[in-house]
């Protein structure tokens, strides 16, 4: 299974949504902490190991960066 997780920049740090689970979002400081953050959340709501996800970046837009989190479920 394939789904999309969106990384904005702010101004104040980094937000992270996972459009397809209903209040799956998180912010930090950085990117890497809001990512590591996200996928720990998402490895909750879907009942799995975070080790089981894999990140792979898929495009980057103005200051937006979208990523598939790549998993069997």
């Amino acid at each position: 299974m394939v789904i999309d997780l969106i990384v904005t920049k702010t101004n104040d740090g980094f937000t992270a949504e996972v459009p397809s689970l209903k209040g799956c979002e998180s912010w930090a400081h950085d990117e890497e902490t809001v990512i590591e953050k996200i996928v720990e959340m998402t490895s909750f709501y879907l009942h799995l190991e975070a080790k089981e996800i894999k990140l792979d970046k898929a495009r980057k837009e103005e200051n937006k960066t979208i990523y598939k989190l790549i998993f069997h479920k």
